[in-house]
């Protein structure tokens, strides 16, 4: 019988992120390093579309970002019962303990502060992909209720 972590295929993971550099050298390391498929997006509002269309395993998402943000597209993949359960990894520059409790409420289910190590970011989406539906809607409900543990 085989895992449930376990894909079937290489996991399909959406990176959204506005500096191009950046996102080509992490789609490089992923891709190079974890055997991932990549789906870029330049912009929150063109990850929101492929977020749909392509259904990707895994999206990492930068916060600041011109149009659509990061914390506004995790808000509206978390409120579509299409894309609520996609597992979300913010990664982003903005380091103060507010903005990281932003990320965590607006969906975030691993907040990674740049500059990332590939390998920790491959970390992270391994450690997300294994979170249950259940466990990640207790744990956005615990902040809904006020409680802080953003790591469940």
């Amino acid at each position: 019988m085989e895992s449930q972590n376990v894909p079937l295929r290489p996991w399909r993971i959406l990176l959204v992120e506005d500096n191009e550099d950046l996102r080509q050298i992490l789609a490089l390391a992923l891709a190079h390093l974890a055997g991932f498929t990549i789906i870029e997006a330049a912009d929150g509002t063109t990850g929101l579309v492929l977020a749909v269309e392509a259904a990707p395993d895994c999206i990492v998402i930068d916060a600041v970002m011109p149009g659509l943000d990061g914390f506004q597209l995790m808000r509206v993949l978390r409120g579509d019962p299409e894309t609520a359960g996609i597992p979300l990894i913010m990664l982003t520059a903005l380091a103060r303990f507010e903005q990281q409790q932003s990320g965590y409420y607006s969906g975030a289910d691993r907040y990674l502060v740049k500059p990332v190590a590939p390998q920790e970011l491959i970390a992270a989406i391994r450690e997300v992909m294994a979170i249950s539906a259940e466990a990640r809607a207790r744990r956005l409900a615990k902040f809904v209720d006020g409680e802080d543990d953003a790591d469940g």
